[in-house]
């Protein structure tokens, strides 16, 4: 898995407003949430996420291989979340984007520090497991920065299903 691999925030289409949807294309489909403030972030963004898969097809899973990839998007998205609340001053947006090969998810947030899985993993140890869980679930993840901008984009890209 890959930290320096740089794909722009949103590639997938254009910036919504919010939290909304975008329409990138035909076979591509784009969602927005702003996070800001809000109480209660984590559910919030499993919520909308899980909206979107139920929108987008994958969900209601019509086999156990679906369903865990559903699970998965939405643990992925649990600790880019929680990494941004606890680690990163809280995250800003998440962005949902989606074609018929893959998912993409984005954490854009206020810090300016840089996520890593913490070496070596310690399975026992509770805490610091986060980063290790979205680099074994995804294809691939990294961080994305624009110069003169505070803040990052965290993004994690899943496999949709078969």
């Amino acid at each position: 898995m890959s930290t320096t691999r740089q794909f722009p925030p949103g590639d997938f289409g254009s910036e919504p407003d919010g939290a909304g949807i975008t329409s990138a294309g035909p076979e591509s489909r784009v969602r927005a949430l702003a996070l800001g403030s809000a109480s209660g972030i984590v559910p919030m963004a499993r919520d909308f996420t899980r909206q979107a898969l139920y929108d987008w097809g994958w969900l209601p899973a019509a086999t156990a291989d679906r369903r865990a990839a559903a699970e998965d998007v939405l643990l992925v998205v649990s600790e880019l979340v929680t990494n941004a609340c606890l680690h990163a001053e809280g995250p800003e947006e998440l962005r949902v984007s989606s074609d018929t090969k893959m998912l993409r998810l984005e954490v854009t947030d206020r810090g300016t520090g840089q996520p890593a899985p913490r070496t070596p993993h310690r399975a026992g140890r509770p805490g610091g497991h986060g980063m290790f869980i979205v680099q074994r679930l995804c294809l691939d993840w990294g961080v994305s920065r624009t110069p003169g901008v505070p803040g990052k984009t965290v993004w994690a890209i899943l496999a949709a299903p078969a």
